[in-house]
């Protein structure tokens, strides 16, 4: 069997293959847990594909520094022409960018399926196939300059906690890692001019880096003077990095919006949870209508933008459609209606009021006061608890409820005199008011 270069060609070949089939499962797997869950948008393929390389980069520096170390040992005392030395590292560069085609072409096949939303970015693309390449090229560099049995296991781990250190990083620095910065926005899009120039640094330095190798193997002048001018193209992308300022606001949107029973607007890519979405805000718009909170309108803002609630608007964060998302969102939204009362008598109350806002079952409340509250509010009907929100809407937002507002507490249940300083309002479904000698239990 023909060797080359001290690996034979079908050891080179099953290496090549093995090392595709693994970084294509290790990639679809890391992108996976990078696409955020139920959005249909091309920006969520590429930067789930760019994410995967936190992971498949330190594969491909580990495979690449077991061939180099094992070339190493097979050229040693041999001098070698420039081809000879360029051509092995090239062609793991190939592989591992092909299998980096691969898992986008695989993560594409969904979304060729069904319609999605913006546009395929194809300068993002370009710089994962970059990084990838860099990856690897440290990598070869590794294992050449230290031919050890531990050499692919200590390239792959020492890029892992470089670029995880660079892309963690609070300074100009993240910049220079391939990635797209976390947590991603939706709204916030993706800007092809920073793809370019991470690109154009990406693979300066990794050309700077492969090229400077090889002049030091070749002893080449003219392959380092290629290596001087791939240090001014990294140089380029690293000023024009730093000079442009990363994005401030959001982008124009084109809302995708449910106009009925109210209406529910969402980033276009988010538009499988409008129903949901709309079913969750609908109940919660029947129990504030005629108060101060009312509303007709849900609309999603950007995960940085603060939340401002306007007249008949409901401003929403929703970072994805996971199980549960329009829960979470509803809960926050009437979280906010209504600031935590802390450890009085009045948050017990409160609770009350929100329980039966979300939905769920009142609470009892650690005093008497508060089971009775409890007891005496689930026996209004539904229509007569919208009446008194609106009677009482403000006493809520205040942290003022009290016993009085909820028949009184456990001493007015009793014909004691006492009974008639309860709070002399309890609303009907005809908008009149009843005296405290009217029982709740009558409406019964």
């Amino acid at each position: 069997m023909r060797e080359h270069a001290g690996v034979t060609r079908e050891e080179l070949k099953q290496s090549a293959a093995v090392t595709t089939a693994v970084l294509l499962a290790v990639g679809l797997v890391a992108a996976w847990s990078v696409l955020i869950p139920g959005v249909d948008a091309w920006e969520n393929i590429v930067v789930a594909v760019i994410g995967s390389l936190k992971l498949t980069g330190p594969v491909a520096a580990a495979f690449a520094a077991w061939v180099a170390a094992r070339k190493r040992r097979a050229l040693s005392g041999r001098s070698v022409s420039t081809w000879t030395a360029l051509k092995a590292p090239l062609a793991i560069v190939v592989v591992v960018v092909g299998s980096f085609t691969a898992t986008v072409l695989v993560l594409a096949v969904k979304t060729v399926l069904t319609e999605q939303a913006g546009r395929l970015n194809l300068a993002g693309l370009g710089m994962g196939m970059a990084g990838l390449a860099l990856y690897a090229v440290i990598g070869w560099v590794t294992g050449w300059l230290v031919p050890n049995a531990m050499t692919p296991l200590v390239a792959g781990l020492g890029c892992y906690g470089l670029f995880t250190w660079l892309a963690e990083g609070k300074t100009w620095a993240d910049r220079l890692a391939p990635g797209t910065g976390e947590p991603y926005d939706l709204f916030q899009g993706l800007a092809g001019a920073a793809f370019l120039d991470q690109t154009l640094w990406l693979l300066g330095i990794a050309l700077t880096l492969l090229l400077g190798w090889a002049a030091v193997v070749t002893r080449q002048a003219l392959v380092l003077a290629f290596a001087l001018l791939a240090v001014l193209a990294a140089g380029t992308g690293v000023a024009r990095l730093l000079t442009e300022p990363k994005p401030a606001s959001a982008q124009p949107l084109a809302y995708s919006c449910q106009e009925w029973p109210i209406t529910v607007c969402l980033h276009p890519g988010m538009r499988g949870g409008l129903t949901e979405l709309g079913d969750a805000f609908t109940k919660i718009a029947s129990k504030l209508s005629g108060t101060p909170a009312a509303f007709t309108r849900v609309e999603q803002r950007p995960l940085g933008e603060s939340l401002r609630a306007s007249t008949g608007i409901v401003p929403i964060h929703l970072p994805d459609l996971s199980a549960g998302f329009a829960d979470e969102a509803a809960y926050d939204y009437v979280e906010s209606l209504a600031a935590p009362c802390g450890d009085t008598p009045a948050g017990g109350y409160r609770e009350i009021v929100m329980a039966w806002l979300r939905g769920e079952p009142l609470p009892g409340g650690p005093l008497p006061e508060h089971q009775y509250a409890a007891a005496w509010f689930s026996g209004l009907t539904e229509h007569q608890r919208r009446d008194w929100l609106r009677m009482f809407y403000s006493d809520f937002r205040a942290c003022q409820l009290s016993a009085r507002h909820f028949g009184g507490g456990p001493a007015a249940a009793s014909p004691a005199p006492t009974a008639t300083n309860t709070y002399p309002v309890y609303p009907t479904s005809s908008g009149e008011s009843w005296g405290p000698e009217m029982s709740p239990h009558s409406w019964r």
